[in-house]
């Protein structure tokens, strides 16, 4: 019988031997991989700073990257995890300088998306079997930091809605064009930003067919109807169903993070999980564990929150979901490496359960 894949990961700074080394230590066998630097150069410990909260003005500039979108750098990536006993599983979101037109419906939209085209025919070439990615203008916006997880662990949480309009030159909470000059991102409408989704999946899903690449959609995080003044795709459960009718293929998948979908204000987490692993539309799963709803939760350790994470594994075991699952970022714990610490944690934890139910 196929069994449930533990992965790790990795954001682009955490791509060295030291952390492929803690991720094969902590039971990994596959990696998910950021190429995109969402921190530039914020300082301080980016491990630490593993996940960041934004704001106004954005994580950092879009592209810093964009030279290392090469096949020859995706095949040294996947040698060097290979090297630690990883596999290159996927890669999660394209760079915002990659396709803010393809969001905004711009005058660079085809051009974008033929380039979108080639990335996925290259990742295929590299060995690469999914490509996640979140359709979204204000991107992971309006969290806050604070001790909301057990023992006063720092983690992250929401507490109301962010309402700031997203700045000219900036998609995904991310500035693509420093020079866009004064001014706000006009406002879209629900519609307009699934009609933008439907042309994008017609015109990239048919190669991601022809290449075995599995297409993996992010819901919105966090799962609010507008953000910064934007609209939102999947902030519901049941969205995720016409995101996958827009096209019917395996190409055209999901990104399935439970954490998001707990923090959802209609439906429930343990039926998604079932109705969606038992079309076998999933292609990996983000664990990480919340209480609360949107717009106000606080992220908590894995085994605290408010969803059961056995319940979910049975589900997932009974729909023979045969994929990646990784953990979320992590509350951090209190000593001299925190973030290690919490991943520790996570990883162990789910080691443990994927044992105990298989």
């Amino acid at each position: 019988m196929d069994t449930i894949k533990l992965g790790f990961g990795f954001y682009h700074h955490m791509l060295d031997s030291s952390t492929m080394r803690f991720a094969r230590q902590c039971g990994a066998t596959h990696a998910v991989v950021h190429l995109v630097d969402y921190h530039g150069d914020s300082g301080g410990d980016q491990l630490a700073d593993n996940q960041p909260v934004g704001g106004s003005d954005g994580w950092a500039a879009a592209g810093a990257t964009a030279e290392e979108w090469t096949l020859e750098n995706l095949l040294r990536i996947r040698k060097e995890l290979n090297a630690h006993g990883l596999e290159f599983y996927a890669i999660e979101n394209f760079d915002p300088l990659f396709w803010y037109d393809v969001l905004l419906a711009g005058p660079k939209r085809d051009e974008q998306i033929e380039h979108i085209k080639q990335i996925i025919r290259m990742a295929a070439e590299a060995g690469v079997s999914v490509i996640g990615y979140n359709f979204s203008l204000a991107g992971v916006a309006g969290r806050i930091t604070g001790e909301f997880a057990r023992g006063n662990a720092v983690s992250v949480g929401m507490n109301g809605v962010d309402e700031e309009p997203v700045p000219r030159g900036m998609v995904w909470n991310m500035v693509y064009e420093r020079n866009a000059g004064p001014g706000v991102l006009g406002s879209a409408t629900h519609e307009q930003l699934w009609d933008r989704l439907s042309y994008f999946l017609n015109a990239v899903v048919p190669v991601a067919e022809e290449c075995g690449i599995r297409l993996a959609a992010h819901p919105d995080d966090p799962p609010v109807p507008m953000l910064r003044r934007q609209p939102r795709l999947v902030y519901q459960p049941q969205m995720y169903q016409r995101l996958l009718d827009v096209r019917r293929s395996r190409s055209n998948a999901l990104e399935f993070c439970l954490g998001t979908l707990a923090e959802m204000t209609e439906g429930d987490v343990y039926n998604a999980t079932d109705l969606y692993t038992s079309q076998q539309s999933v292609a990996y799963i983000h664990l990480r564990n919340v209480r609360g709803k949107a717009p106000h939760y606080h992220e908590v350790f894995i085994d605290e929150g408010d969803v059961d994470f056995r319940e979910i594994v049975r589900i997932l075991r009974r729909n023979s979901f045969d994929g990646v699952m990784i953990p979320d970022h992590t509350p951090q714990m209190a000593c001299g490496a925190p973030w290690h610490a919490g991943m520790a944690y996570a990883m162990g934890y789910m080691k443990g359960l994927l044992q105990t139910i298989e």
